[in-house]
């Protein structure tokens, strides 16, 4: 009898436990985008994965955002301006997205055709080349909100592919 109540007394206390360990992790700072308040960016926040490339997802404290990694290594806002129509966009899993690596090692990616927008900034100092990945485990939330314009190049060395582990 003292085993069955040890393993239910364990089950009970290990979610409690994950919680208290997550909750180590500080709440990211982030600025919400001018339309966060978008009913839209609200499916995408409701679908984000548990984790990207092995990053857990953290709390933060903006509406329509989220953040993986401690230190945060993925930043995503929902609700940012479109992008320019004329943009040349890789695709991943059905995704497009406008590329800016101008700030490199940090990569900017947002979604084109889509409305409201959805940005997501990469370190790729920390997530070591595998940001076709992340844009991947992400399509299934940014994927809610329906493409309604088409980008008019594609170019898929703007997205790199994942470097193999050693």
């Amino acid at each position: 009898m003292n085993t069955k109540r040890t393993v239910l007394a364990l089950g009970l206390l290990a979610p409690m436990l994950l919680a208290l360990l997550t909750a180590c992790a500080p709440t990211v700072p982030l600025t919400p985008a001018a339309d966060a308040t978008n009913p839209k960016c609200a499916e995408i926040i409701v679908r984000l994965p548990a984790s990207v490339v092995e990053q857990s997802l953290r709390q933060t404290n903006a509406q329509a955002t989220g953040a993986w990694g401690n230190p945060a290594s993925v930043l995503l806002r929902c609700g940012v301006p479109q992008p320019a129509p004329s943009a040349t966009c890789s695709t991943v899993n059905g995704i497009d997205w406008v590329v800016d690596i101008s700030g490199s090692p940090r990569y900017v990616y947002t979604t084109y055709g889509r409305s409201p927008a959805t940005q997501v900034v990469v370190d790729t100092k920390l997530t070591q080349g595998q940001e076709a990945i992340i844009l991947d485990a992400l399509s299934n939330a940014v994927g809610s909100i329906d493409q309604t314009k088409q980008c008019t190049g594609h170019d898929p060395g703007f997205v790199p592919e994942p470097t193999p582990s050693p």
